[in-house]
């Protein structure tokens, strides 16, 4: 136990000086322009962007505009991608001859990598082309991440300046990808080229076995993808078995590597927060209170592997090594579980073991931080997310002493609650109904591979991890069909889009507001009082709307293995 206690706190000891390293750069990047060459450089790499994209402005937005453009990109590169899924079998750079994907499954892969959910219904190995896996999985990483981490720029901006615009998208889309993941992207490929990742344009090779014979193995540029799959938090995984698949993670040093990619951009935003609202103590407060939840959640999970499963004890056999079931024996108990903790709090949905294989308990962990939607988030909407609850945590607790509530000066108002409100109440609605439709249907219940309280964990998981933009899956079910494709294809939608555009309403809403001075009665919220408000807020809610399913699922089955 100790040495478990000592490597995960090397490992939150670096991420913590990721995360400050990075929030101050990302301050400089997006605030502090022509500032030194650095920044010069880049600022004429953006300029011949805007060129070639025919941006002739660079003016300000109001969230209407803004919107707008963000929705209007993404729709571009969707309908390019789906065109490209179509007919890659006609294209060249496809060495494993992989064919066109079928109508619905290339309806749900397109959403899938356009709202950085990954979700993927099909084996990347055989149902992508080496260009595909190019042109259409790389690309949607960084743009889907990009436009993600240009609305959580926008919201600090309006936080943090008393101008009258959020910003203009095309420029945050832009420095996002030019300045932030492209270079780290860069460094993050290099580190596991050297650890043993391929990155080659051969499609396939053929090697000899140890028990004779040949054995023929997929490869591919697969390192520079599983870098920004980890720092854009997108998740989809080059090969069908993702991060457990030893070429895309062969060591326990990759492993760390990609748990720190996937985790810096998230941890760097509160700090970035500080810096920009000229209160660090407050950004201190929000990653205190994210890594305070992320902490409790990772406890349980490691708890619950490492105690394994008693129906294994009955048999006679022992219960020291804990569930391996699903699990890589180069990464043991405790890197799975901080995987599994870390890719559900991020919403990257990369997985180094087999979520479908944890105990219960294990597996109610990292649906449960899918469902709260906000324990770091990928990038740029889980901070979203975060503020998104502290107002509601400033609201309640203005309520609680009778004054109007104020968050960085600025009231929030019942236009703004509203707006935050109808972003909480989707999150449950998208997943709830379409997993009750699920379990009333033949159209659902056909694909459960495990009948019983597993099964409905597994479609709840299904359309928890679609909802949540989170990707990963209880792999046992059966979802590669028109209605997993279609109606986990919507919910992803909804649950990328709603949120973002009622965030971006709020901050068209605080922006336009004058700022309220500071008194003696102003509620602060840079202090571990409200640290704890917000801690309470986040699991009150989670545990009011969602304990019944989470009843109907991995606790009635933990009930019934014990």
């Amino acid at each position: 136990m100790s040495y478990v206690f000592w490597q995960y706190t090397w490992i939150f000891f670096i991420l913590l000086l990721l995360a400050w390293g990075l929030g101050k750069y990302l301050y400089w990047a997006f605030w502090n322009e022509g500032h030194s060459k650095l920044s010069r450089v880049y600022e004429r790499i953006e300029k011949l962007i805007y060129r070639m994209a025919g941006i002739r402005s660079l003016d300000g937005m109001n969230w209407k505009i803004y919107c707008g453009a963000l929705l209007m990109v993404n729709a571009v590169l969707l309908g390019l991608s789906y065109l490209l899924l179509r007919v890659q079998h006609a294209l060249p750079l496809n060495g494993a001859k992989a064919e066109n994907m079928e109508p619905t499954l290339a309806f749900n892969t397109v959403i899938s990598f356009m709202t950085n959910t990954n979700l993927q219904h099909y084996s990347g190995e055989s149902g992508l082309s080496i260009l595909s896996q190019m042109l259409f999985v790389t690309m949607m990483m960084f743009t889907s991440a990009a436009t993600g981490l240009a609305v959580a720029i926008a919201l600090i901006r309006v936080l943090g300046t008393r101008g009258k615009t959020i910003g203009n998208f095309y420029q945050d889309f832009i420095r996002s990808i030019i300045r932030v993941l492209l270079p780290l992207a860069v460094i993050v490929t290099i580190l596991l080229i050297a650890a043993g990742v391929p990155q080659t344009f051969t499609a396939r090779t053929t090697v000899a076995a140890l028990e004779g014979g040949t054995q023929t193995l997929a490869l591919g540029p697969v390192a520079s993808l599983e870098s920004i799959k980890h720092l854009g938090t997108n998740g989809g995984g080059f090969f069908g078995a993702n991060s457990s698949h030893p070429f895309e993670n062969p060591t326990p040093f990759t492993n760390i590597v990609e748990m720190l990619s996937m985790w810096c951009i998230p941890a760097a935003l509160p700090f970035t927060y500080g810096y920009v609202v000229k209160k660090r103590r407050q950004g201190i407060v929000l990653f205190i209170t994210m890594f305070a939840l992320f902490a409790f959640m990772l406890s349980i999970v490691y708890i619950a592997e490492k105690s394994g499963n008693p129906f294994v004890g009955r048999l006679g056999f022992s219960l020291d090594q804990g569930n391996m079931e699903g699990k890589e024996v180069r990464f043991g108990i405790p890197l799975s579980s901080l995987f599994t903790a870390i890719t559900t709090s991020a919403t990257t949905g990369s997985v180094n073991n087999m979520h479908d294989s944890l105990t219960p308990i294990g597996g109610l962990v990292p649906l449960a931080l899918m469902m709260l939607n906000n324990v770091f988030g990928g990038d740029g909407v889980g901070f979203v997310n975060i503020i998104m609850y502290a107002m509601l945590a400033v609201f309640l607790s203005g309520l609680m002493v009778g004054r109007t509530p104020e968050f960085l000066g600025r009231k929030i108002e019942p236009r703004e609650m509203k707006l935050i409100v109808v972003a909480l109440l989707v999150h449950p609605l998208i997943i709830l109904v379409p997993s009750a439709i699920a379990l009333m249907t033949h159209l659902g219940t056909e694909a459960i591979s495990n009948p019983g309280f597993h099964g409905i964990s597994q479609v709840v998981y299904e359309y928890t991890s679609s909802a949540a933009n989170n990707g990963s899956g209880f792999e046992g079910l059966q979802d590669n069909t028109p209605f997993w494709n279609i109606s986990t294809g919507i919910v992803m939608l909804l649950g990328r889009y709603v949120s973002i555009i009622a965030m971006l309403a709020v901050a068209g809403s605080l922006v336009m507001k004058q700022p309220a001075p500071v008194t003696s009665g102003t509620f602060r919220t840079d202090t571990i009082t409200f640290a704890s408000i917000l801690f309470a807020t986040v699991l009150i809610i989670g545990a009011l709307t969602f304990f019944p399913v989470l009843m109907l699922g991995p606790i009635a089955e933990y009930l019934t293995i014990h």
